[in-house]
């Protein structure tokens, strides 16, 4: 046995090494070879790229090489000392550990002290990131730059690690869990556990995490910064404006930045995110440490993309949100398990962002694809029934298609106004839809209802998979921002298994209208969007979110009950509405005040008389701005104006300010009135903002949008 210290440590650090042999391979051949090399070795912190150079070392050292160690802030030091650092001599191995960022030492790499090396010299470098493109693109380097990016290890080599460290099999298994092959993680888990700590709890312990905190992440300049980090370990992904709103600061550009810059932190499409581990590892800290300001952050996270989804235009930054939001309920004992494909963070959503739903519905080969994937898992009558609604205009079907082109499922959508469609096929589905309708829909003369009738993974059927995932989340869209229907019906194969997460958002078991088709029973689901509408059930999954005990935050229903107008007594009460606008106590005894248009602007269940006295004048200025924007109703609006909106005293005097003769005034104003009435109706049907002024057929059937 050696009686330096230096040597105890190294046969330490080699008898723990596991894993990586085909690295080892790769590098033992270069030594082997004789010839002059340069070995890149790449990836992020806590992987392994120090214990895999120093093992490289070891290889070097046993052919009877010399070998030389840097780190990269000696590079940046004067070109004299380093010539003494690294001796020109034959057969050198070099290995430069530490190249994260530092562009000054990557340049003096790069132009000065690799040039200067013997013709035969092999070198290892080692940084988070791959070299420079100008490295792999220069000429000189063809045939000496080998690029070895490294990954976690499998779990046969975690394993190994764990038990060459002594780690009892019992703990192994806790720690796998969690560390995820990152061979730093399993070297803290094996340090935890060899000090008599807990290394591994139901959840990672704070020893733990702190560790690899300290490990992993570089030093944060300023407590804002450790929030920045804090913030974007919480959401799916960040962006500069989600930031800003995570720490309630008017610019986050600076710590946006900041965060690009970590190598503990990734970028994509949709934004910056930390790498899994340190995800991990930031969330359970701040779990333990702060639970109150972890729980402040969903809430400002959950409140954004509220905000963001009702106000943007971009359809697909509306749907991107929405699994940022279903990523909030990643920790649900509920929902979690059926969010897998989100719940895994940036790898689920990639996963997602591979999948692409049909622009519209689909005919032709897409539909025969739909078939098939029917016909293989509820039979031959279920593709009939695919194929024949394609043919009624109250239905449509989209495809889901994987990234070889290739359809990985499809949903079938129809509407129902109370009746089957006229010329549709006879359903067992539809007919238990509209006998549940007929006896307790209550729906009025120009709502719908939409069922889903089918929908369905290629490979998966109806289990949790990603093609189910976005099947959900193209759903939940389309009836927030679609023709917003009165009702949703959704059946499952297997309504047992997601009855707990239809109740954890609000979609109610109807055994009454369960059907049986193909010879399999079906149970069927529905949410009523005039009780509960788009963005009070937004809010409400917001409060289960944060919940102990999710299901004792009920559904946020008005005190009274929903008022049900028809279209005549609508329009009474919109009359009278217009003559109280004035006043400030003029809509207090509105009917208007129960209603589902009033509900979906108030998105709280605890909003009172002036809270909806409030959102119901909101709703009739929205619809007359709708009026002056639309070059066709100008007229009538100005008439509206300054009768109801900023009334001039008397008819005689607006129709004076519009310099009309009284008949015609009386024309406009009727106008005005009439087309109000068609727009807030519009809104109270579909139960959301202001519709478009330019639709014309307010209350007809009509194409839904493309989900």
């Amino acid at each position: 046995m050696s009686d330096r210290l230096g040597d105890r440590l190294v046969a330490a650090r080699e008898e723990g090494f596991a894993g990586r042999r085909g690295e080892a391979a790769a590098f033992g051949a270069l030594l082997a070879a004789g010839r002059g090399a340069v070995v890149y070795v790449h990836g992020p912190g806590g992987i392994g790229k120090t214990t895999l150079l120093h093992h490289f070392a070891q290889l070097a050292r046993r052919a009877g090489r010399p070998a030389v160690w840097l780190e990269a802030a000696e590079v940046r030091a004067d070109g004299r000392e380093l010539g003494e650092r690294v001796p020109d001599r034959p057969d050198l191995v070099l290995f430069i550990d530490g190249l994260d960022d530092p562009r000054e030492a990557r340049d003096t790499v790069h132009r000065e002290l690799l040039p200067r090396l013997p013709a035969d010299a092999l070198v290892a470098l080692a940084g988070r990131t791959a070299p420079p493109l100008s490295w792999r693109l220069d000429p000189a380097w063809q045939g000496l730059l080998h690029l070895l990016p490294i990954g976690p290890l499998d779990e046969a080599d975690s394993r190994d690690l764990l038990t060459r460290r002594g780690v009892p099999r019992a703990v192994q298994d806790r720690g796998l869990a969690f560390t995820r092959g990152y061979p730093l993680a399993l070297a803290l888990v094996a340090d935890v556990a060899a000090h008599g700590g807990e290394a591994v709890g139901p959840g990672p312990s704070p020893q733990i995490v702190r560790a690899l905190l300290t490990s992993l992440l570089e030093a944060v300049p300023t407590p804002l910064h450790r929030a920045a980090l804090e913030a974007c370990a919480q959401v799916l992904s960040t962006t500069e404006p989600l930031l800003a709103a995570l720490l309630e600061v008017g610019d986050a550009r600076p710590y946006f930045d900041w965060l690009c810059g970590l190598s503990a932190v990734e970028s994509g499409a949709r934004g910056v995110y930390p790498h899994d581990l340190v995800r991990d590892a930031l969330d359970a800290e701040l779990r333990w440490r702060d639970p109150e300001r972890r729980a402040a952050l969903h809430r400002r996270a959950s409140a954004y993309y509220q905000r963001l989804f009702t106000q943007a235009d971009d359809r697909a930054r509306q749907r991107a949100v929405l699994a940022d939001f279903a990523y909030l309920h990643r920790d649900s004992p509920v929902v979690g398990p059926l969010l897998e494909p989100v719940a895994r963070g940036a790898a689920g959503a990639a996963r997602l962002d591979r999948l692409t739903v049909s622009p519209g519905p689909v005919a032709g080969g897409e539909l025969v694809e739909a078939c098939t994937i029917a016909a293989i898992h509820e039979g031959i009558e279920a593709a009939r029934l695919v194929h024949d609604w394609s043919l009624c205009p109250e239905a449509e079907t989209y495809t889901v298609r994987g990234p070889d082109g290739v359809a990985a499922g499809f949903y079938t959508l129809i509407r129902l106004a109370g009746t089957p469609p006229r010329g549709g096929p006879d359903d067992p589905a539809v007919r238990a839809a509209c006998g549940w309708l007929a006896a307790h829909g209550a729906l009025r003369g120009g709502e719908q209802a939409l069922l889903v009738r089918f929908w369905m993974s290629r490979d998966e059927y109806q289990a949790v998979s990603p093609v189910q995932t976005l099947i959900t989340l193209r759903l939940t869209h389309h009836y927030l921002t679609g023709d917003r229907p009165a009702l949703t019906l959704l059946p499952f194969a297997d309504p047992e298994f997601w009855e707990p997460g239809c109740a954890y958002v609000d979609f109610a078991r109807l055994p009454a209208a369960d059907f049986t088709s193909g010879g399999r029973g079906f149970g069927m689901f529905a949410h009523d969007w005039r009780r509960v509408p788009g963005l009070a059930w937004l809010s409400m999954l917001t409060e289960r979110e944060r919940a102990e005990d999710p299901f004792a935050v009920a559904p946020p229903v008005t005190s009274d009950p929903l008022r049900v107008l028809d279209r005549d007594d609508f329009a009474r009460a919109v009359r009278d509405a217009l003559r109280g606008l004035a006043r400030p106590d003029g809509l207090r005894d509105s009917p208007l005040l129960g209603t589902r248009l009033v509900a979906a602007r108030c998105a709280v269940d605890e909003a009172g008389p002036r809270e909806r006295a409030a959102a119901l004048r909101d709703a009739v200025r929205a619809a007359a701005a709708a009026l002056e924007a639309s070059p066709q109703d100008r007229r009538a609006f100005r008439a509206l104006h300054h009768t109801y909106l900023r009334p001039a005293g008397s008819q005689a005097r607006a129709a004076e300010l519009l310099r009309l003769p009284m008949t015609t005034f009386r024309r406009h104003l009727a106008a005005g009135v009439g087309r109000l009435t068609e727009l807030l109706w519009q809104e109270e049907l579909e139960g959301g903002g202001p519709p478009e002024v330019s639709r014309s057929e307010w209350s007809g059937p009509g194409p839904a949008s493309p989900p």
